[in-house]
C-alpha cells in the first residue's frame, strides 16, 4: 500500500482537504471539461485563474448569482457589508457548487476584513492542510502562500501563539515558498525544543523527517505524537511507515494494527491487514 492510500485512511477532518481543490464533494449534475480544470492548474496559478475555472463548473444561474454577488462586493464601500457578501460566496461555493478553493479564499478574505485571530487561523488552517495532500506543485505554492499570509496576521494580534509559529513554519517546510525550507524547520523546531509537550510541532517535524528520509528522526517525533494521541490516526501511520520504510517490519506491523481501532471502514481494515500479514511474513532484515 503506498503513501496515498495511506493518507487516505486518515483522518476524517483532514480528509476533507485531501480532496483536489477544484473538484467537488460530491458528483455535478453534468459532465465537466477535464481539460478546463488542467488549464488553470497548469503554469503560474492565482485567484483570478482558479475562479475562471471554478465558474465554468457552474450552471447558468449559478454564474447570475455569483456575479451579483461579487458586483456587490466591487460597490460595497462599508466593511461589515463587505464581510457579509464574502461569507454569502464562501457559502455558496461550499455548499451549493462544492468547491472548496474558492469556499476557502473566500473565507480568508472575511476572516482578514474581521481581523479575528480564531478566523485567520482557521482559514490558515484550512490552506495549510491543503498544501500537503496538493500534488500539483504552483497550486501548493498558492496555497501555501495563503496559508503564510493569514498565520502572519493572526500572530501580528497573538505574537506568542506556539501554534500559529507551527503552522507559519509549516508553510515554508511543505509549501516551496522559498529556496531555504530550513527557514521552516527552525521555526517549527524553535517551539519543539522549548516546548517537547507540543504535538503539533513534533507532528510537522515527524512529517518533515519523513519528507526527506530521515526515517529515525521521524520515527523518534512521530511516537511521541502516537502515545500523546493515542486517536491520532495520520500520525500512527505515519510511524508505521516510518518504521517500514527503516526496515523494521516489527513495529511497523506493531503500529499498523495499532491504526486499525480508529478505522470504521472494513475495505480500509482488509488492506491494513494485508500489510500487516506481509510485513509479519517477510524475512528479517
Amino acid at each position: 500500500m503506498n503513501k496515498q492510500q495511506f493518507f487516505l485512511i486518515g483522518g476524517g477532518a483532514l480528509l476533507l482537504c485531501a480532496i483536489y481543490f477544484f473538484g467537488r464533494t460530491v458528483p455535478p449534475r453534468k459532465p465537466v471539461a477535464k481539460q478546463e480544470v488542467s488549464a488553470s492548474a497548469a503554469g503560474s496559478v492565482t485567484i483570478n485563474t482558479i475562479l475562471e475555472a471554478s465558474r465554468r463548473q457552474l450552471t447558468p444561474s449559478q454564474q447570475t448569482y455569483v456575479a451579483q454577488l461579487e458586483s456587490a462586493v466591487v460597490r460595497g464601500d462599508v466593511k461589515a457589508q463587505q464581510i457579509k457578501v464574502y461569507n454569502q460566496l464562501a457559502a455558496f461555493w461550499k455548499d451549493s457548487a462544492h468547491m472548496l478553493l474558492p469556499y476557502g479564499w473566500y473565507m480568508a478574505e472575511a476572516a482578514k476584513l474581521e481581523n479575528s485571530q480564531k478566523n485567520l487561523t482557521f482559514a490558515a488552517q484550512f490552506f495549510l492542510n491543503g498544501v500537503r495532500r496538493q500534488e500539483n506543485p504552483d497550486l501548493r505554492k498558492w496555497m501555501a502562500l495563503q496559508a503564510k499570509e493569514l498565520f502572519e496576521k493572526a500572530l501580528e494580534l497573538s505574537p506568542g501563539n506556539d501554534s500559529l509559529k507551527v503552522g507559519l513554519g509549516s508553510c515554508y517546510l511543505f509549501g516551496g515558498i522559498s529556496e531555504m525550507p530550513m527557514k521552516g524547520i527552525q521555526l517549527i523546531r524553535e517551539v519543539a525544543d522549548r516546548d517537547p509537550d507540543n504535538l503539533y510541532a513534533q507532528f510537522m517535524l515527524g512529517l518533515g523527517g519523513m519528507q526527506s528520509g530521515q526515517f529515525d528522526k521521524a520515527i523518534e517525533r512521530l511516537l511521541k505524537v502516537a502515545h500523546g494521541e493515542p486517536d491520532n490516526t495520520e500520525a500512527i501511520l505515519l510511524l508505521a511507515e516510518a518504521y517500514e520504510r527503516s526496515g523494521d517490519n516489527k513495529n511497523a506491523a506493531k503500529w499498523y494494527e495499532a491504526s486499525k481501532k480508529n478505522i470504521q471502514n472494513p475495505d480500509l481494515i482488509n488492506v491494513l491487514d494485508e500489510r500487516i500479514k506481509t510485513l509479519t511474513n517477510a524475512p528479517a532484515q
